[in-house]
């Protein structure tokens, strides 16, 4: 009886891993995302037939591939307009699989890259780009998205559907595109690509607040966009601030998972090399132009990559560097950010005063991270009974057990 849990594992592990490869690879056979989101799904459901009968493959990563590959070009075949598309084309119906596009001195060799172009088309509203590329490329549900956004599930599904609807109805091409489409493009590739990281650097719900797959993900493309697009200093902005989040992974939980806030870290497991890659992307975003929003972020990121101990951390440049984001890129969550850094530089009761002018914010209502900040500044403060009520709000919000489990305990006083 054992090989059925292994099996049923390894299917729901392998293919959180590897859906947005397989959805990229199928979707350059049958040019749909649509479509080759539901042919990865068919193969998910043949891995549930066959594994825990057979056993699980020693690459079940290329096994799900190979199977909705192989679906995937028994279905262009059976395409009524597939015999159209050849003579178009000119390729042979014998052939086992489309062949790759002619090289192109430009050409990008990445389905991934292409599938983020793709579903960040103009065509699609920002936020169903967002959306799609985060279902597709980063394998969130429909929850995982609408908690990363702030919006109700039920919109981030018609967004999902309506986008992928489009895509269709549009004939939208699957490719890197080049030239003024691409600078069109870049801004919400960029988003996307920070989106996906974030997920993985924090995860909205599960078991894990890490997902080490989406950052290594995110971090890949950032680091081709940026050999690829060397003169935009957003692209280097934002590859430094990945870079930078990345290099503190390690020391984000303990032995058993449990997250380890920023000021009681060891520092000593902050991976410098990442730290070193990142100084250097930055200093290429400062030599490209003004610094955007991500190039700011990264100057955060930065300072607090520079300090050797929490103590150390240049707590009044963080507080205006995100005044400078704020003014360049306003939001609630810039602002509760700055409320913090704030609250290091002058005082938790200046940050309180901050945090508390965002109590009537939309956006924040359901956003465990207010709560949170506000526990914490209170706790400063000697208000420890206010601090555990809102410890617990925030505990009740999150969808993430790592992290309710952390609040939770914040509550009780144990940190």
């Amino acid at each position: 009886m054992e090989p059925q849990p292994t099996a049923a594992h390894a299917i729901e592990t392998v293919f959180r891993l590897e859906s947005p490869r397989i959805v990229a690879g199928v979707a350059r056979i049958v040019r749909d995302v649509g479509i080759a989101e539901e042919l990865a799904q068919d193969a998910l459901v043949a891995a549930m037939e066959q594994w825990p009968r057979d056993g699980v493959p020693g690459n079940p990563g290329a096994w799900l591939m190979a199977t909705a590959r192989h679906r995937a070009v028994d279905l262009v075949r059976r395409r009524e307009t597939y015999a159209r598309k050849l003579a178009e084309i000119g390729r042979d119906l014998e052939t086992t699989a489309p062949p790759e596009e002619p090289a192109d001195p430009e050409d990008i060799d990445d389905d991934l890259l292409r599938l983020v172009f793709t579903t960040c088309h103009p065509v699609l509203s920002p936020e169903a780009r967002t959306a799609l590329t985060l279902r597709l490329l980063g394998g969130l549900t429909t929850a995982e998205i609408a908690r990363a956004f702030l919006v109700p599930e039920p919109t981030v599904a018609q967004r999902v559907v309506r986008a992928k609807r489009t895509l269709a109805t549009r004939n939208v091409a699957f490719e890197v595109p080049y030239g003024p489409d691409r600078e069109a493009r870049l801004g919400s590739v960029l988003d996307v690509i920070y989106l996906i990281f974030n997920e993985g650097y924090a995860a909205t719900a599960g078991d894990d607040l890490l997902r080490p797959g989406l950052c290594e993900d995110a971090l890949r493309l950032a680091r081709v966009l940026s050999a690829l697009m060397p003169k935009e200093p957003e692209v280097h902005g934002l590859t430094a601030l990945l870079e930078f989040q990345a290099s503190r992974a390690a020391a984000r939980t303990g032995p058993d998972g449990t997250p380890v806030l920023l000021k009681d870290q060891n520092r000593r497991r902050w991976n410098r090399m990442l730290i070193a890659r990142g100084v250097r992307a930055l200093a290429r975003a400062d030599a490209t132009g003004a610094p955007g929003p991500y190039g700011l972020q990264a100057a955060i990121a930065a300072c607090h990559a520079h300090a050797y101990t929490y103590e150390e951390t240049d707590w009044r440049t963080i507080a205006t560097l995100y005044g400078l984001l704020a003014a360049r890129s306003p939001s609630p969550v810039v602002e509760l950010n700055r409320a913090v850094a704030v609250s290091m530089a002058d005082g938790p009761a200046e940050g309180l005063r901050l945090v508390d002018a965002l109590a009537a914010e939309p956006a924040l209502r359901d956003y465990h991270l207010l709560p949170s900040v506000r526990g914490d500044l209170l706790t400063r403060l000697g208000r420890t009974a206010e601090a555990r009520a809102e410890f617990t709000r925030a505990a009740s919000l999150t969808r993430n057990a790592r992290e309710r489990a952390l609040l939770l305990g914040r509550a009780a006083g144990d940190g």
